[in-house]
């Protein structure tokens, strides 16, 4: 039977694939996003799309959560910001930015609005546990948490670990100390530049941070838990550990912009960061204040992927991205923080997955047995019948070259990954592709892996 042309094209598509009291959100362009679009409405009751949908304005007469989240103004941007930057987050407002994600955007993180649909999709529930690994900058424990979720993450940089913790308390911590912040921005920065190396202003330079020396006093640095934080306490009239924390990142963050780029001098870009995350603090908290959002719960650790300390079948769901192991040095992206925590960075790279190993083939095969370990792991803590899901990149270029094979004869990283899986009662379930953004010229395409416990 033939259908009339004018009748399918005045319906359109999305009212084939979704019922009429159901709008999506603006700017939904790619395959896989109404892909998990069109499985969230199939999975989610509607008082459910309207807590913790991802990629809908509104059920019925109800606007969504993550709508209220992500309407108003955009993520502030310093005033010095290229347009390029100010339209990624204009048009993406619905994809990042939102909540507490917009606190230093760590490079390689998820989009957070595809998480939450994932978690939507894997099934988990208000009052669920869900696993990170690998958690990076924090996204899926800050976004189970508004999803009334509880979760348990890990990485193997302190680092990661101590940005994601600030995400998470950003989200309820007190706004009158970083009113007192803003005022005082001047006395701050020169607070962190004493105690820290400061930043390299416009010149990118990656140290020998081996040593761990401070560059105002030539002294091996101790780790940032131990500095006197009184004289912080001080100047913001507050002592409590999550405020201290997040002026700490916030001065991490400005002093990596500084190392990039010359636009500003350092203080300016501390300022104009600054002044983004208290914007940032403001605007989640008062979408959310008079709500009865029950925030998720949430353990993060510096830990090994390999080795979890958690019992057996004790989660509910595991999201994680390993590492772009060819693509990204996360430990050169990070080293100025990290050698303000004092960590030894030869040490650090010897235990992080994708980074082990002295060539490029060595570390392929390293990095396949260090998966091979983590997927044992998540068969482990995963309840049976729960969903496991991996996002992975690959570059079949970089992977020709370690491996010494044609471009044509690569195996990419998300097979490999299914593969190993198999071996550990893993079935998989569905693969969605999408492009990367932001690093096309050394990752191209990621996939979604989900995979099912048996």
């Amino acid at each position: 039977m033939h259908s009339n042309p004018s009748d399918i094209l005045s319906m359109g598509m999305y009212r084939r694939l979704f019922p009429d009291h159901l709008e999506i959100t603006p700017n939904l362009s790619e395959v896989y996003e109404l892909a998990l679009a069109y499985y969230e409405s199939r999975i989610l009751s509607e008082d459910e799309l309207v807590q913790n949908g991802a990629y809908f304005v509104r059920a019925g007469n109800r606007f969504t959560n993550h709508y209220l989240m992500c309407t108003g103004d955009p993520l502030k941007l310093p005033k010095h910001s290229s347009s390029r930057l100010r339209s990624f987050f204009e048009n993406n407002q619905f994809r990042t930015g939102y909540a507490t994600h917009g606190l230093f955007p760590y490079r390689g993180k998820f989009h957070p609005q595809m998480i939450k649909a994932l978690i939507n999709v894997m099934g988990l529930k208000p009052g669920d546990t869900i696993l990170d690994p690998m958690m990076g900058s924090g996204t899926v424990p800050v976004e189970a948490s508004l999803m009334e979720i509880k979760s348990i993450g890990f990485d193997a940089s302190p680092f990661c670990q101590f940005m994601a913790q600030v995400k998470y308390d950003a989200i309820t911590i007190p706004q009158a100390p970083l009113n007192e912040a803003s005022n005082k921005f001047k006395q701050l920065f020169d607070f962190f530049t004493k105690i820290a190396s400061p930043p390299n202003d416009g010149c990118d330079v990656r140290r020998d941070l081996s040593q761990g020396l401070n560059a105002n006093t030539g002294e091996s640095l101790a780790p940032f838990e131990s500095f006197n934080m009184g004289q912080l306490a001080d100047l913001v009239q507050c002592d409590r550990s999550d405020v201290l924390d997040f002026l700490l990142l916030a001065y991490l963050d400005s002093a990596g912009y500084s190392e990039r780029s010359k636009r500003k001098s350092p203080l300016e870009q501390f300022r104009a960061i600054l002044e983004r995350y208290i914007f940032v603090v403001k605007k989640i908290q008062h979408v959310l204040n008079g709500s009865e959002l029950d925030l998720g719960k949430t353990g993060l650790f510096k830990g090994d992927a390999r080795a979890m300390k958690i019992d057996d079948q004790s989660v509910d769901g595991i999201l994680f991205s390993p590492p772009y192991s060819f693509a990204i040095n996360y430990l050169q992206n990070d080293y100025f923080h990290l050698n303000l925590m004092g960590e030894n960075v030869d040490e650090l790279r010897n235990e992080m997955i994708g980074l082990r190993g002295r060539n490029l083939k060595e570390k392929y095969k390293l990095y396949v047995e260090d998966m091979n370990k983590v997927l044992s792991e998540c068969t482990r803590v995963l309840k049976p019948g729960r969903l496991c899901t991996i996002i992975v990149g690959t570059n079949d270029n970089q992977l020709s070259k370690a491996l010494g094979v044609p471009k044509e004869d690569v195996t990419g990283l998300h097979q490999v990954l299914v593969a190993l899986g198999s071996q550990h009662g893993f079935k998989p379930l569905r693969l969605l592709g999408r492009k990367i953004s932001g690093i096309a010229n050394t990752m191209r395409n990621e996939y979604i892996v989900i995979l099912q416990k048996s």
